[in-house]
């Protein structure tokens, strides 16, 4: 079942961008303009990117595909960047944690035959996996910083009582990792019965067989699940001991900012 929505079709979708534009007008949400913003925005990007694809698929995938990889992973890792900009060497730590994980991931599903090296298979798969990633990350430094804040006494008080920063920090990381993962993982344990996820519905929407489109799902479901989890994991791990200095005193994230700008 192939075949092309056409163009004037989609501009009526302008009528649903209404519904929450008005909703915010209304309540005074304040989120007119990024509403407006983020709909060209994201519509600009997505049409950019259709030719920037349909480009590259014409290449030899040894140069088209690490050339949109790259690029993924650069924009990825600004992005994630945002979240904590506090924290030194944020930038190679998220870009270093990223390079790792796809390349893995992708060495895995071409060693068991999973996908083939062509631009249509791997670099939509690849955007899955990079994509969720960066948002792990995203929301691990984010919760972070969050919790080393709101528990900063309970931290000075096990510190004083000899705890080592990695025990008096256990508590926080592992909020910290809870909130990054358990979206996660409820996402997971309903795929299927609350939603047909995104890769299964587009493919069976192109006329895959359903249980063909399970196995790709089930592919990358599985791959994104455990990228998250160790995205996670590895920027929690490295950040938090950015909160304390050589003497196992604890940090303020205004002190953390200010080595990192030194």
């Amino acid at each position: 079942m192939e075949r092309d929505i056409p163009t004037y079709s989609l501009f009526l979708l302008l009528v649903f961008v209404m519904i929450p534009l008005t909703i915010s007008y209304y309540y005074s949400l304040g989120l007119k303009k990024d509403i407006i913003w983020s709909t060209i925005r994201g519509t600009a990007q997505l049409f950019f990117v259709g030719l920037v694809l349909t480009y590259l698929f014409d290449l030899r995938p040894i140069i088209g595909i690490p050339i949109m990889l790259s690029v993924m992973i650069i924009v990825a890792t600004f992005h994630a960047r945002k979240k904590g900009e506090e924290f030194p060497n944020v930038f190679i730590s998220i870009l270093s944690g990223l390079v790792i994980i796809e390349l893995t991931v992708l060495t895995m599903w071409l060693s068991f035959g999973m996908i083939s090296f062509s631009p249509d298979e791997v670099i939509p798969m690849s955007g899955m996996v990079i994509g969720n990633s960066m948002v792990a990350m995203g929301l691990a430094l984010e919760r972070l910083k969050s919790e080393f804040e709101q528990n900063r006494g309970q931290l000075i008080a096990a510190l004083s009582l000899g705890a080592t920063p990695k025990q008096a920090a256990h508590l926080s990381i592992k909020k910290t990792l809870n909130a990054a993962l358990i979206p996660n993982i409820d996402q997971l344990k309903t795929i299927g019965l609350v939603q047909l996820p995104g890769m299964m519905t587009g493919l069976i929407l192109g006329g895959v067989a359903p249980i063909v489109a399970i196995k790709y799902q089930l592919v990358i479901s599985i791959s994104i699940f455990s990228s998250v989890s160790i995205s996670a994991i590895f920027i929690s791990m490295i950040m938090y001991r950015f909160f304390f200095n050589q003497q196992m005193q604890l940090l303020k994230l205004e002190d953390i900012k200010k080595s990192a700008n030194d």
